[in-house]
């Protein structure tokens, strides 16, 4: 899988997102918000998404602390308008990556999520990390 530009992009915004988000009590804040806005629809639905997977599996029983969602490492997400749905996703908590499967359905701007579902399935052996552009 090579990573393009866009990639690369989302990525790196993502990775600028995990401060904002990375707390016990997520709320959208002014700040996120500001920085979704800047995105491309798409782009601002895949991260709002990923916002609220970790959200909730945060909050949900299993001890995991999720500081990282990619929704597309093990296959491609699909988009339909305002919904984003993905089975090749992982989250990382306590260094460890698990992938993830879910289903976000979102406002008109993409900023408010309507609907979530998800599944959490096995860690990823540290052997497939490079090959998935997973990192420590």
């Amino acid at each position: 899988m090579k990573l393009d530009p866009k990639g690369l992009r989302n990525a790196l915004f993502g990775l600028a997102l995990v401060p904002l988000v990375a707390s016990p009590a997520l709320a959208i804040d002014a700040r996120i918000r500001t920085q979704l806005q800047k995105l491309t629809p798409e782009e601002r639905l895949e991260q709002r998404c990923d916002i609220e997977a970790m959200d909730q599996i945060s909050k949900a029983k299993g001890g995991f602390r999720p500081d990282k969602v990619i929704a597309y490492a093990f296959g491609d997400p699909k988009l339909n308008g305002t919904t984003f749905k993905t089975k090749g996703a992982v989250f990382r908590s306590r260094g460890e990556w698990y992938r993830l499967s879910y289903k976000c359905e979102a406002s008109p701007d993409r900023l408010e999520v309507n609907a979530f579902k998800y599944s959490i399935g096995k860690v990823v052996p540290h052997e497939d990390w490079e090959e998935h552009y997973l990192y420590n």
